[in-house]
C-alpha cells in the first residue's frame, strides 16, 4: 500500500526560507524548521499560515513565538546550558570541532562536549544528547543520499609514521578513485589514514608522499592534541581534496576525532554509531588489522549481512592474511557462517592494499 502521508519539507536555512517565501509560499503547513535564527524574520512568519509547522530550536522573538503558538504551529525550544546544538541541521566539520585550538585542545567544542558528557547525569543533558544524535542521524542520511559509501575499519593505534598508516592512505585514495567516498570510524591511526587518502585522492600521487612525511613529525596525539590536530588542518589547508565521512563518538572522547575527514557525524552514543556507520556502507566493509574495535565490527557487519535480503549483502573485505588467521582468527569464524549463504561469495580475505578496489568493483559488477 503506497505511502500517503503528505511530504515534509526541511527548512535548513534563512536563505530556504526566503526561498519559499519569495516564490509565493503562505503556509508552513509540513514544514521542518531546524535550528534557525528567526528573530528578523518575525514580520514573515507571521504572514504565513502557521497550522501544522513544526520549530526545532529555533531562535525567535517572544511576540512571534507567541503568535506562531496560538496559530498551530509545534514549537520545540532551545536547550540551554549545552555545549552542543541538540537540533543542528547538518553535520560538523573538522574546523567546527577544533575551533579555538590555539588556545588548547580543552578550549574547543569537541573537548568542551566530552567533559559535558561525562560530566552529568541530569535527564535534561541526557535528553539534549538523544536530541543531537538524532540530529546527526538525520543530517547524515542527507550526506549519504547521493552517494556510495565503502567502510574502512581499523586500529586506533597505528602512528602516522608507520608503514601500516601508509597503507591505509593508499588504500583510502584507491577507494576514492574508483568513486566511492570513504567513511571511517572518524578516529585516530588507519582510520585517518584513510581519509587522509581520500582527501587527497584528486592529486597527484607525488601530494600523499609529501603529506604523510608532513604528519609523520607529529606521530601520535599523545601528549599533545593540539600539536597532532594542527598537523592534520595544516594538510587540509594546503590539499583541498575529495569529501569522505568520519563517524566517530564522544563516547570515546578520550581519542580526538581525525581533521583529515571533510564531513564528520560525531554521536554521544557509540552504539548507534557503529550501527549508522555500517549500515550506510553499502558499497562494503574493508577491516584492516585491528584489535577488539575492529573484530566487534566485522561480526556486526557479518551479522547483517548474515540475515540480509539477497540484493542487500555488502562485501567484506579483510586484509592481512596472518593477522586475520593467525593473530585475531576471525576470518576461520567468518568463512562458517558464511557458508551455504549469499554471502559467501562477498567476504575476501587479501594480503595487499592494493587489491581491494578491484575485488570491490568486481562485486558491485556480481549479482
Amino acid at each position: 500500500m503506497p505511502d500517503r502521508r503528505p511530504a515534509t519539507h526541511e527548512v535548513e536555512s534563512l536563505e530556504e526560507l526566503d526561498r519559499l517565501v519569495a516564490a509565493g509560499a503562505t503556509s508552513m503547513r509540513h514544514w521542518r524548521l531546524q535550528s534557525l535564527d528567526l528573530r528578523e524574520r518575525g514580520d514573515v512568519l507571521r504572514r504565513l499560515d502557521a497550522r501544522g509547522a513544526l520549530l526545532l530550536g529555533c531562535r525567535l522573538d517572544p511576540d512571534t513565538e507567541e503568535h506562531l503558538r496560538r496559530h498551530g504551529a509545534l514549537l520545540f525550544p532551545r536547550v540551554p546550558h549545552v555545549p552542543v546544538d541538540p537540533y543542528r541541521a547538518g553535520l560538523y566539520s573538522p574546523e567546527e570541532l577544533y575551533a579555538g585550538l590555539a588556545d588548547g585542545y580543552d578550549a574547543t567544542p569537541d573537548a568542551r562536549a566530552y567533559a559535558w558528557s561525562r560530566g552529568s547525569t541530569d535527564l535534561a543533558d541526557q535528553l539534549a544528547q538523544a536530541l543531537h544524535d538524532h540530529a546527526i542521524d538525520d543530517a547524515l542520511t542527507e550526506f549519504a543520499a547521493p552517494r556510495r559509501l565503502v567502510g574502512v575499519m581499523g586500529g586506533h593505534a597505528v602512528e602516522r609514521d608507520a608503514d601500516e598508516y601508509a597503507a591505509a592512505a593508499r588504500l583510502g585514495r584507491d577507494l576514492a578513485r574508483t568513486g566511492l567516498t570513504v567513511a571511517t570510524g572518524g578516529g585516530p591511526g588507519a582510520m585517518e589514514a584513510a581519509n587522509l587518502g581520500a582527501a587527497l585522492a584528486p592529486h597527484d600521487d607525488g601530494a600523499l608522499d609529501e603529506a604523510l612525511s608532513m604528519l609523520a613529525a607529529v606521530p601520535t596525539y599523545r601528549p599533545s592534541v593540539r600539536a597532532w590536530a594542527e598537523a592534520a588542518l595544516a594538510v587540509r589547508a594546503r590539499w583541498q581534496g575529495g569529501d569522505s565521512l568520519g563517524v566517530p563518538t564522544w563516547f570515546y572522547g578520550h581519542e580526538p576525532p581525525n581533521a583529515m575527514a571533510t564531513h564528520v557525524a560525531k554521536y554521544f552514543k557509540n552504539a548507534i554509531r557503529e550501527d549508522v556507520l555500517l549500515h550506510l556502507c553499502d558499497a562494503g566493509v574493508v577491516f584492516l588489522p585491528g584489535r577488539a574495535g575492529t573484530v566487534q565490527e566485522v561480526f556486526q557487519d557479518a551479522c547483517e549481512n548474515y540475515y540480509a535480503d539477497d540484493a542487500d549483502v555488502a562485501p567484506m573485505v579483510l586484509v592481512g592474511v596472518e593477522h586475520w588467521t593467525t593473530e585475531m582468527p576471525a576470518w576461520p569464524l567468518l568463512e562458517t557462517l558464511a557458508r551455504d549463504r549469499t554471502m559467501a561469495g562477498k567476504v575476501h580475505l587479501v594480503d595487499d592494499v592494493a587489491e581491494v578496489a578491484g575485488l570491490l568493483a568486481t562485486d558491485a559488477l556480481s549479482p
